[in-house]
C-alpha cells in the first residue's frame, strides 16, 4: 500500500487548526472522471469541517492519483484490486485519528450542507446511532432515462422523507459510520463483493442492539454519465447486481423459489411496453441476473450439503464425471474454449513476449509406468516454456506420494528456484501452460495456486473447476494436492519438505490455514484450464486409508473446513 499527500495550500483554502474529527472516505477503482466531480463536491465542505478527505484507490491509477491530489486529498492505493469492503478498510485504518469515517461512492456530487448536517447528527445523537445516511437522489446526465416511477431507478436511491427518522438500512453512497462501532463490530467482510458488502457490517451492528439513523438535510446525487447512463451499460450493470444480489439471498437463506424468481422476471418484461418505462429492461435485466443465478445452483459444479457425518476435510462429493454427465461437460469445455480462444492466445503472447520476465521452475512428479499415463507429454509441454525448467520424477513403487516427493526434493537445490510445480502423471496441460500459468499467477499475487480442472475433469471441490465467467484467476481459501500444484518460493520455508504422509488427503486444506495465516493469498488460474479424465480420484489406494491418514494428521493441526472454502474474488489481467 501507498500513500501521498498534498500540501499545498493553494489546493483547499487555508483554515484555522482544528482537531480532525471525522474522515471523508472515497473508494475508487479506475473512474478518474467520476472521482473528479466527487471531488470538486466534496473539498469545500471537507474544510469548512476542518476534517480529512481520503480517496483509496483499489488498483492502483495514475490518473486517479493526479486527480485525487489536484482537489488537495489523501490519496492511499492498494497493490492491487482487493474490492470495495478491503477499501473501506483500508480507509478506516489510514483515517486512524477519526472518530467519524464518511464513506461516500466515486459516482456522487454531494449537495450543500450534506457534511455539515452529518456532523451535526452525530454531535447530538447518542452512540447507539453508529450509522447514518441520508437522501440519495438518483441522476442521469447526457442521456435521456424517463421512468413512469412505479419503481425504483436503476442506481442506488434513497427517500425516507422530508425528517431524521431510523433508518433499516444505509447505501454505501451515503453511509458514515462511527469508529466506536467498528471496534464493536468489527471490520468490513472482504470476501463481500457487489451486493450486501455494506449490508453483512449493518447485520452484525444491528444485532448487537445498534441504530442507523437517516438525516434529511444530508442529501447527495448518485450520477450516471457518458456511456454509463445508455441503456445497455444500466443494464449490463443491473444483470450482474441480479446475480450478486441472489448470492446474497442465498447467504442469508433468504432466496425466493423458483416460481417467485420466474413470476417477478415476467412482470419486468411486461413493465416496459405496458407502462411505456425505460426502467422496464433493466430491471428485466436484473431480474434475469437473479435467474441466471438460480439456475447455476442447479450447475452440476455447485454441491450438494455432504451427508451426515462426513468429515469436514472431505467434500461430501466423489467429483468423478462419467457417462451423459461427461459428454455435456466436454460441449461445455467446447463452448468456453471457443469463447475464450482469442484472450488466451492474448495471455499468451504476452507470456510469451521478449521482455516478459523469466524464471526458474522446478517441476516434480511421480509416475506409475504400469499404467497409462500423461507424464511424457506433460514433460514435452513443459520442455515448450519461454522459463529455465528443471523437471524431476520419480517412480511411485510402494512409496506414497509425498514419500517420494519428498525424496525428490532431498535430491534438488531450491536456492534459486522461484516457483515449485508439483504434478501428477494423470493430467492434460494445454498448449503454453506454464507460461500464461505463471503469468497470472504473478499478476494475481498468488504464493500457492492450482491450475483450474476443465467441466470434465474428476475433481472432488466445486470451487477448483473452470467457471464461465471472465476471469483469468481467482483467489480463494483452498487449493488442492494435485493434480498441479504451485509454491512460490516465500513458502518454501514453511511448507516444505512435506510431512510425513502417504496420501496427503487433508494437506491442502492445512496448507490453506498456514497460508491464511502467513497472508499469502492463494487460488485458481482459470486462464489454463487442465484436463483430470484418465484415472478418477483415489484409484490407487484404499480411500478409508486416506481419510484415517487425514483424520490423525488434522487432529492437532489447523486447516480449512469444507464450509469455509470458497472464492474470495476473481480478476483479469491487462494484455495489449
Amino acid at each position: 500500500m501507498v500513500q501521498d499527500e498534498d500540501h499545498r495550500a493553494c489546493r483547499l483554502a487555508s483554515v484555522v487548526p482544528v482537531p480532525v474529527r471525522a474522515a471523508v472516505i472515497v473508494p475508487t477503482q479506475a473512474r478518474p472522471d467520476y472521482l473528479a466531480v466527487a471531488l470538486a463536491s466534496l473539498a469545500p465542505q471537507v474544510t469548512a469541517a476542518g476534517a480529512r478527505l481520503l480517496v483509496v484507490d483499489d488498483g492502483p491509477g495514475e490518473e486517479t492519483r493526479r486527480v485525487t491530489l489536484a482537489h488537495g486529498a489523501e490519496y492511499v492505493a492498494h497493490e492491487r484490486p482487493s474490492g470495495l469492503n478491503a477499501a473501506r478498510n483500508t480507509g478506516i485504518a489510514a483515517a486512524a485519528d477519526a472518530d467519524l469515517l464518511v464513506f461516500v461512492d466515486d459516482d456522487v456530487e454531494v449537495r450543500d450542507g450534506w457534511l455539515a448536517a452529518l456532523l451535526a447528527a452525530a454531535e447530538e445523537l447518542p452512540e447507539e446511532v453508529g450509522v447514518l445516511t441520508g437522501p440519495i437522489r438518483a441522476r442521469f446526465e447526457d442521456h435521456r432515462f424517463w421512468r413512469c416511477g412505479r419503481e425504483g431507478a436503476p442506481v442506488t436511491e434513497l427517500d425516507l422523507g422530508p425528517v431524521d427518522v431510523d433508518a433499516p438500512h444505509a447505501w454505501g453512497a451515503n453511509m458514515t459510520v462511527r469508529r466506536s462501532a467498528v471496534e464493536r463490530v468489527g471490520a468490513f467482510d472482504e470476501s463481500r463483493h457487489l451486493y450486501g458488502d455494506e449490508q453483512e457490517w449493518q447485520d452484525r451492528w444491528r444485532a448487537v442492539g445498534g441504530r442507523i439513523r437517516y438525516v434529511a438535510a444530508a442529501a447527495l446525487d448518485h450520477r450516471r454519465a457518458g456511456d454509463d447512463a445508455r441503456m445497455r451499460s444500466l443494464m449490463r450493470a443491473a444483470f450482474r447486481r441480479g446475480r450478486a444480489s441472489r448470492r446474497f439471498d442465498a447467504f442469508k437463506r433468504t432466496q425466493p423459489s423458483t416460481a417467485q424468481e420466474l413470476r417477478v422476471l415476467a412482470g419486468c418484461l411486461l413493465h416496459g411496453p405496458r407502462r411505456l418505462c425505460m426502467n422496464g429492461p433493466v430491471l428485466a435485466a436484473h431480474s434475469a441476473g437473479r435467474v441466471r443465478e438460480l439456475l447455476a445452483e442447479w450447475h452440476p459444479r455447485h454441491r450438494a450439503p455432504a451427508a451426515a457425518g462426513t468429515p469436514d476435510f472431505l467434500s461430501g462429493t466423489s467429483g468423478t464425471v462419467g457417462g451423459r454427465r461427461a459428454v455435456l461437460r466436454r460441449h461445455g469445455d467446447r463452448y468456453l474454449d471457443r469463447r475464450t480462444r482469442r484472450r488466451r492466445r492474448a495471455l499468451r503472447r504476452r507470456a510469451e513476449a521478449p521482455d516478459a520476465p523469466r524464471r526458474r521452475v522446478l517441476v516434480l512428479g511421480v509416475e506409475r509406468p504400469d499404467v497409462a499415463n500423461t507424464m511424457a507429454a506433460s514433460h514435452a509441454e513443459l520442455a515448450r516454456s519461454v522459463h529455465d525448467v528443471e523437471v524431476r520424477t520419480a517412480i511411485a513403487g510402494t512409496a506414497g506420494k509425498f514419500e517420494n516427493l519428498n525424496r525428490l526434493l532431498a535430491q534438488a537445490s531450491l536456492e534459486r528456484v522461484d516457483w515449485l510445480l508439483v504434478i501428477d502423471d494423470d493430467v492434460d496441460l494445454p498448449a503454453g501452460f506454464l507460461d500464461v500459468f505463471l503469468l497470472t499467477c504473478e499478476e494475481a499475487g498468488l504464493r500457492l495456486a492450482q491450475p483450474a480442472h476443465r467441466l470434465s475433469s474428476h475433481a472432488a471441490w466445486d470451487v477448483t473447476r473452470r467457471r464461465d465467467r471472465a476471469a483469468d484467476w481467482r483467489e480463494t481459501t483452498f487449493v488442492e494436492i494435485g493434480p498441479v500444484t504451485a509454491f512460490h518460493r516465500d513458502t518454501f520455508r514453511t511448507l516444505l519438505p512435506f510431512p510425513d504422509l502417504r496420501m496427503g488427503w487433508g494437506l491442502d486444506l492445512h496448507w490453506a490455514a498456514v497460508a491464511a495465516q502467513h497472508g499469502w493469498p492463494i487460488g485458481v488460474v482459470d486462464a489454463t484450464p487442465v484436463g483430470h479424465e484418465l484415472r478418477p480420484v483415489a484409484d490407487t489406494y484404499p480411500r478409508d486409508e486416506a481419510v484415517a491418514e487425514a483424520t490423525a494428521f488434522l487432529r492437532t493441526r489447523p486447516y480449512v473446513p469444507r464450509d469455509e472454502v470458497r472464492t474470495v474474488r476473481s480478476g483479469r489481467i491487462p494484455v495489449p
